[in-house]
């Protein structure tokens, strides 16, 4: 059994950070996380630098952080625009991103979500045109900040407008993190017919994240967004906590017996210099109490 690992750090992890790290370090960052065996580094986030400031600098990130062969470096942007400023570097994936309910999505990113899918089909034919791969994350996908509770079925229905722009992935993302394992088991099953392949972005606000991974993993997911050291969180949702760490997601793995491809230890030692250059402890428990032989299979 194998699972893809998107590593979200150097974007959705400094994105709420207090510290405001310069294009040059965070490019540093991203050159660390690629010698892990990580394949696939969300680097940067196309977004107005003046409601995102963590994110000032996109283009340079990008120049500046080095080619590695077998990583791919994807970015996020939100609208047509992003885009435009993406397709100028060498980033081979866009990850689009909306939220599903009107009240998060026009706080987020300004547009209702009628405008925002017609957004994302834009965007996938001029990402397919470019030769880029296009993902999308369907935002607060299990509860909304403003909203409460989330249908599933406008969910599913919102991953099937999705899919027919011909994405090549749809991410199913518990941006406040309240989602439990049955929600992600519903959303796996309800969307598989869909027959594009399947993500989950998890938060651990609530103790949960590391859960609804091994959900989704048997339920077939192909891929898990994860933030070294449990950085993480968006702006623009009150009380929005870390990401589930990279570094427990892959130990969970490999004692499950699924090949990540992640050299633990590499990726140990990023979590331990993105922590010291941020100067506080972070929610990751790995680099805290140490590596455990995997139990006999």
């Amino acid at each position: 059994m194998t699972v893809r690992i998107c590593e979200v750090g150097p974007r959705d992890g400094l994105q709420n950070e207090a510290e405001q790290l310069s294009p040059r370090l965070r490019a540093e960052f991203v050159d660390r996380l690629s010698s892990t065996g990580l394949r696939r580094v969300e680097i940067a986030s196309f977004v107005n630098p003046e409601r995102v400031p963590r994110m000032a600098g996109a283009e340079e990130v990008c120049a500046t952080a080095k080619p590695v062969a077998g990583v791919e470096h994807a970015a996020l942007v939100l609208n047509p625009r992003g885009y435009e400023r993406l397709a100028r570097t060498r980033c081979v994936e866009a990850r689009m991103a909306f939220c599903v309910t009107e009240s998060f999505n026009r706080r987020n990113q300004g547009r209702s979500v009628e405008q925002s899918v017609a957004d994302v089909g834009g965007i996938v034919a001029a990402a397919h045109a470019d030769g880029r791969r296009a993902s999308v994350t369907l935002a607060a996908s299990f509860g909304c900040p403003f909203e409460g509770v989330v249908d599933p079925g406008r969910v599913l229905d919102l991953a099937g407008q999705v899919a027919a722009t011909g994405a090549d992935e749809i991410v199913f993302a518990d941006t406040i993190g309240v989602g439990v394992p049955r929600q992600v088991t519903r959303l796996l099953t309800g969307a598989a017919a869909l027959g594009v392949p399947l993500g989950l972005h998890l938060h651990n606000t609530r103790s949960t994240g590391y859960a609804n991974a091994y959900a989704g993993l048997e339920a077939g997911v192909s891929v898990l967004d994860s933030s070294v050291a449990g950085i993480g969180g968006c702006p623009f949702a009150p009380n929005a906590t870390g990401n589930i760490a990279t570094e427990d997601l892959v130990y969970l793995l490999e004692g499950q017996g699924v090949d990540t491809g992640v050299d633990l230890d590499a990726l140990l030692s990023a979590a331990a210099w993105i922590t010291e250059v941020l100067g506080r402890p972070l929610p990751g428990q790995l680099l805290r109490a140490g590596r455990f032989p995997a139990p006999p299979r």
